[in-house]
């Protein structure tokens, strides 16, 4: 059976397309290990860290110094108690033992060991490294899984043990997962992370899996088509860094969907990297899904808002930076979204509520033509704003950028099915563009997947705050460069007026459409401010 590329765990390279996984570790991790230290490795969800880990894991096994071991704490989240979730970590590392020779398995407990949950991990873990003709190396997976005292228990204890390694204790432990030990959820008490007081303050660096350069994405794709004859065009691989910023996961994903989804089977170019992109976002895959569960908590909720806004002040402390970096949302010096994949997916998923909860009938926005008939949508657009945008506008969690998020619900509702709806926004911008495409109607009514074959609408969001001169000049500046580079059928400018003489307002008094306030490459802006 022919390799493939992996859109899911860790890789094998008899059936993945696999790139050398120790080349993503910084110089000198494999040293740790030798120096008898203990650190953390740490990356996004489904961005190469099991790989890593398993190829760091094997070459030391070839060494023949160490006794190793890789295991998953993964099933200890159910647990609920100090007691039950040590039980289930010392229950999981002898599972793993029969990664070594027989004579090497951990010594039989004594029988009160459950008796003190406190030191049974610290005991275990010291009889084992005794009766070992080896120092015992551990790479212990999802440990941040584990919550309340049951995590705090485990750390302490490998913490206990620290300075009787490599005799009595392990050599070095390596901790690995999405989060860096400071950002370990502790539940009780009410702290979101352990804080510089961590019980594994043992931990002598923390290493980041790098994300895939272009160079490597090249590599990979030379995998496939030294195996199958289909060739990735220069400019596809350019297209791909672009869209995924190297995410591992998404690199894989568009070419497999190319592939195995599309079924195409000529040389890959950028249509149909691109359409491999609005596929991926609609299915909707479990990576997103786990990603996208965390926007609702503060901490991100407190990074992402003035990045969706455009603002080039945020109020998020460095914590929340660091752990929005660590899960894989924002990257870069000034913090953006880490790609513009998850751009799209985070912008759709905030407004998901909005677009579900609004009516809007499917096909009463296109023309005889086929076309969107814009005029019809603004005129919508009015009246739903004034009628019930302030229901949706106060129910918003995202106080900040409640307003963008209800257009982006109602125009993905409009468009769904028939078009497609890009948004464009950054920190520091000071700005959200929206961009509506629609297909227009081929002549003989064939349709091409892969065409440029679209209408082009633009809708600029802006918000005029307190102190601040009115946003429609710069906006009109804006549209017209926007223009310049992609060509707009229509052109609108909505300033959503946070000043505190308008906020008093009744809501349906807020509204006011401007007409026509200048022109964009041509083509008339349409106004609106409320």
């Amino acid at each position: 059976m022919a390799r493939q590329f992996n859109t899911a765990h860790a890789n094998r390279a008899e059936w993945h397309y696999t790139l050398p996984p120790l080349q993503r570790l910084p110089p000198g991790t494999e040293q740790l290990v030798h120096d008898r230290f203990y650190f953390v490795l740490h990356a996004p969800r489904q961005s190469g860290k099991t790989t890593c880990v398993l190829a760091l894991a094997d070459k030391l096994r070839a060494d023949g110094r160490y006794a190793v071991i890789v295991t998953s704490l993964e099933s200890a989240r159910t647990t609920v108690t100090e007691s039950a979730a040590i039980a289930r970590v010392v229950m999981l590392l002898r599972l793993a033992s029969d990664q070594l020779p027989p004579d090497e398995a951990p010594p039989p407990e004594a029988e009160d060991a459950a008796s003190e949950p406190g030191l049974r991990l610290y005991r275990f873990l010291k009889t084992w490294s005794k009766a070992l003709r080896r120092p015992l190396v551990l790479f212990l997976d999802e440990i941040d899984t584990l919550e309340n005292d049951g995590l705090i228990s485990v750390l302490s204890q490998l913490r206990m043990g620290y300075a009787e390694r490599p005799t009595a204790f392990p050599q070095s432990v390596c901790i690995f997962g999405m989060r860096d030990v400071r950002d370990y959820k502790v539940a009780s008490g009410g702290s979101e992370r352990l804080g510089t007081a961590s019980p594994f303050n043992i931990k002598r660096e923390s290493i980041p899996v790098r994300m895939f350069s272009r160079e490597e994405i090249a590599a990979l794709y030379a995998q496939h088509t030294a195996e199958t004859g289909q060739a990735f065009t220069e400019a596809t691989i350019d297209r791909v860094l672009e869209l995924t910023g190297g995410q591992p996961l998404l690199v894989n994903a568009l070419a497999n969907d190319v592939v195995s989804g599309q079924g195409w089977r000529g040389a890959i170019d950028v249509p149909q990297i691109d359409a491999a992109k609005e596929r991926i976002i609609l299915a909707w895959g479990t990576h997103f899904d786990s990603l996208m569960a965390r926007l609702r908590e503060d901490r991100v909720r407190r990074v992402l808002e003035p990045i969706i806004a455009g603002s080039d002040v945020t109020y998020a402390d460095w914590e929340d930076d660091r752990y929005c970096r660590d899960i894989g949302l924002i990257t870069g010096p000034v913090g953006d979204i880490a790609n513009p994949i998850y751009r799209e997916v985070i912008a759709r998923s905030l407004a998901a509520k909005h677009q579900r909860d609004l009516r809007i009938v499917q096909g009463r926005w296109t023309r005889d033509d086929g076309g969107l008939d814009i005029d019809g949508l603004r005129a919508a657009f009015q009246n739903f704003w004034q009628e019930h945008g302030e229901g949706f506008v106060k129910s918003e969690e995202y106080h900040e950028v409640a307003a963008q998020l209800v257009v982006m619900g109602f125009l993905q509702r409009v468009v769904n099915g028939g078009g497609q709806v890009e948004r464009e926004y950054a920190a520091g911008v000071k700005r959200m563009d929206i961009l509506v495409k629609w297909p227009r109607k081929p002549a003989d009514g064939a349709v091409d997947l892969y065409a440029d074959n679209f209408e082009r609408h633009l809708f600029e969001l802006k918000v005029w705050y307190q102190d601040k001169a009115d946003p429609l000049p710069a906006a009109l500046a804006q549209v017209d460069e926007y223009a310049a580079r992609v060509p707009c059928a229509s052109v609108s400018v909505l300033v959503f007026d946070r000043r505190k003489a308008t906020v008093r307002k009744k809501w349906a008094n807020r509204m006011k459409v401007l007409g026509e306030v200048g022109s964009a490459q041509g083509v008339p802006v349409w106004g609106w401010r409320g």
